[in-house]
């Protein structure tokens, strides 16, 4: 469990690095003079926008291997963590000191991912979780692909934000099912999640993108943010395998340790540094 911890946490910081790093660079594109070709063609020229997606994709890879360790409703709290970073980063490269909103955001983080990690359950059982799962990752890729599918005669900016939290939902999801497979040694089922994993990276990066041409990040993150912790673990819980019925309070106390962590994320994300550096 320990080992599933420090790895999640190595995670995070690839995952918010990464993310500084690509938004530093499109954001020096936008200011510069117009070059030849797309923007994807423009950063992938690059070698910092690289970085960045190699460290993207190197905290993909560690989050698989945390929940091969862990359980997720340990890892995917557990990458909040990295919005602590932001807030250290804000301050070296921003210029702005750490206001009372961060200082509480990165408090209720820290405090609750210290109870979670205390009061988590073990990991599930890998067995099939069958219809339960089903409906939960067709839900998510409906919300996450309607914007997609209404292109053109969407012109509320909301729908992408929900968008964009759907897909990262559903793609740390599919990471939970790709370390089960590989655990099992099924690599077709786990290459096959992996596709899906990097789909639903793609769709809701394409939203969040999207979103943040018309709403402030400030209002975009806190949502996607808390997304991200919640739908997993609740999935978790409900059709994964991971119950809480034995654990401390008989899960009342886990389910306030992650209350603890969303509120965290939805007041480090609603900061305006932080906000800033998670712009991509």
């Amino acid at each position: 469990m320990t080992a599933g911890l420090l790895i999640a946490l190595a995670a995070a910081c690839c995952y918010e690095l990464g993310y500084v790093l690509q938004a530093f660079e499109a954001r020096d594109i936008d200011s510069s003079q117009p070059e030849s070709g797309p923007l994807l063609s423009r950063l992938l020229r690059r070698r910092r926008w690289l970085a960045g997606s190699a460290l993207a994709l190197a905290g993909a890879g560690l989050q698989v291997l945390a929940l091969t360790r862990a359980p997720l409703t340990l890892v995917q709290p557990t990458l909040a963590l990295g919005l602590v970073l932001l807030v250290i980063l804000a301050r070296i490269f921003l210029h702005e000191n750490a206001g009372r909103l961060e200082l509480a955001g990165v408090a209720a983080v820290v405090a609750g991912v210290a109870v979670t990690a205390l009061a988590s359950p073990p990991a599930g059982d890998h067995s099939s979780p069958g219809k339960g799962l089903a409906f939960v990752l067709i839900g998510l890729g409906s919300v996450a692909v309607l914007p997609t599918v209404l292109r053109g005669r969407l012109a509320d900016p909301r729908p992408q934000v929900l968008a964009a939290a759907a897909g990262d939902a559903w793609a740390a999801i599919a990471l939970k099912l790709l370390a089960d497979a590989a655990e099992r040694g099924a690599w077709v089922v786990a290459g096959a999640w992996a596709i899906g994993a990097g789909l639903a990276g793609v769709v809701a990066l394409n939203s969040e993108m999207t979103a943040l041409q018309r709403i402030a990040a400030t209002r975009v993150a806190p949502v996607v943010l808390a997304a991200q912790v919640v739908v997993p673990v609740v999935t978790a819980a409900l059709v994964l395998g991971e119950g809480w019925g034995d654990t401390p309070l008989n899960g009342w106390l886990l389910a306030a340790s992650i209350a603890t962590v969303t509120g965290g994320a939805i007041a480090l994300g609603a900061s305006r540094p932080v906000a800033q550096l998670r712009v991509r």
